[in-house]
């Protein structure tokens, strides 16, 4: 039997490797081997995400932990290394745009192993970003390229890649928020923070170049603050941003604010219950813009550009940059009713994994490892 290995190693990853993996082991027709890199190690960042999404337990946890990016990536590749050599994969799945994916990337193709890239073709155009790196090294490295949105589709025919490498598939996150909803809307979340369906906020912070700069944070802090006079704001901290706030002297920002509710990070389902019933999003999270459109929540992106442009062309996304005059603009102009209106796109439809399950099917039973476009 053809083995599939998968890696995960941040809370991104999870919710797009969980369906394919499911799908996979319903079908019975390739084995699996699931690595988890331990890049994100936290509880609430990683381990309550397996339970959440019904999935079982790692078989292999590296431990990596936290390191600048070089650190990270490099101590991951030599990890990787040792497992793909014990393992003898036909097929290395990596998903999304995490150091995790890179690695596991640059390993396979050293070891001439074939490389699936799950959410391929995503740009920001922003070279500062190091996700930007990740992607596009992966997609240049990978085999098969599964892209959730034409737009992912586009951007790799203009770098000159050889269509037959492309399989527009749909957005595999999807899968797992459209699977999850009704279970997650039956959790105690609202009600236990004291909320009411559509009567608050959702903010996430996460990214560099908004909390490492003590004026870019303090002018996020002072939209949100406005926000939060109009409805509550449960602010989920990353660990990070925890620890940025402490350190750039924020605090006194938000005591002055009590409707902004910082809260510790959630599980998935958590979340989602969170998610799905609010009223309006600020993040500074891709995967959070595509939810966001899925669930119909009008959603502001607090950066200058974004890797999920179809978020914006067809979703409830605006990009409104890190300008508190223009976030609390748009944000009272959602709060008022006339957030951005949006609709699904394509492939959105809780069946990717089921396509991409058959196309790494098909893919290696390919013996000479050609790959063809599929129609």
């Amino acid at each position: 039997m053809k083995k599939v290995l998968h890696i995960v190693g941040a809370r991104p990853n999870f919710m797009k490797a969980a369906p394919i993996h499911k799908a996979i082991a319903e079908r019975g027709q390739l084995a699996q081997v699931l690595v988890h890199t331990g890049q994100h190690y936290d509880v609430k960042m990683s381990d309550v995400f397996f339970t959440d999404l019904g999935m079982a337990p790692p078989d292999v946890y590296l431990g990596i932990g936290s390191g600048s990016h070089a650190e990270q990536t490099a101590r991951t590749m030599i990890e990787l290394e040792k497992v793909f050599l014990r393992e003898k994969p036909d097929l290395v799945s990596v998903v999304g745009d995490v150091n995790s994916t890179l690695a596991g990337a640059l390993v396979a193709s050293k070891m001439g192993i074939r490389i699936s890239h799950v959410e391929a073709g995503l740009r920001s155009f922003d070279p500062t970003m190091p996700e930007e790196i990740n992607r596009i090294v992966t997609d240049r490295v990978a085999n098969l390229l599964l892209t959730p949105s034409q737009d992912g589709d586009a951007n790799l025919l203009k770098e000159g890649v050889d269509p037959s490498r492309i399989h527009f598939v749909g957005n595999v996150m999807i899968d797992s928020l459209l699977a999850s909803k009704a279970r997650a809307e039956k959790l105690s979340t609202l009600a236990d923070l004291g909320l009411t369906p559509k009567g608050y906020a959702v903010c996430t912070l996460h990214r560099a170049s908004n909390v490492d700069d003590p004026k870019v944070l303090s002018g996020l802090l002072s939209a949100l603050s406005h926000v939060s006079h109009r409805v509550p704001v449960i602010f989920p901290v990353h660990p990070r941003t925890r620890k940025m706030l402490a350190d750039h002297g924020l605090s006194g920002m938000l005591e002055r604010s009590p409707g902004l509710r910082l809260v510790e990070p959630m599980g998935y389902l958590e979340f989602l219950a969170l998610t799905s019933q609010a009223r309006l999003i600020l993040t500074d999270s891709g995967g959070l813009q595509e939810e966001s459109t899925a669930l119909s929540v009008p959603c502001l992106t607090l950066r200058e550009n974004t890797e999920r442009p179809i978020t914006v062309e067809q979703g409830t996304n605006l990009i409104v940059g890190t300008d508190p005059v223009r976030i609390s603009e748009e944000a009272d102009r959602a709060l008022d009713g006339n957030g951005k209106k949006g609709r699904v796109p394509e492939l959105w439809d809780g069946r990717t994994a089921q396509r991409v399950a058959e196309l790494y099917e098909r893919v290696l039973s390919i013996g000479s490892g050609e790959l063809r476009a599929t129609a």
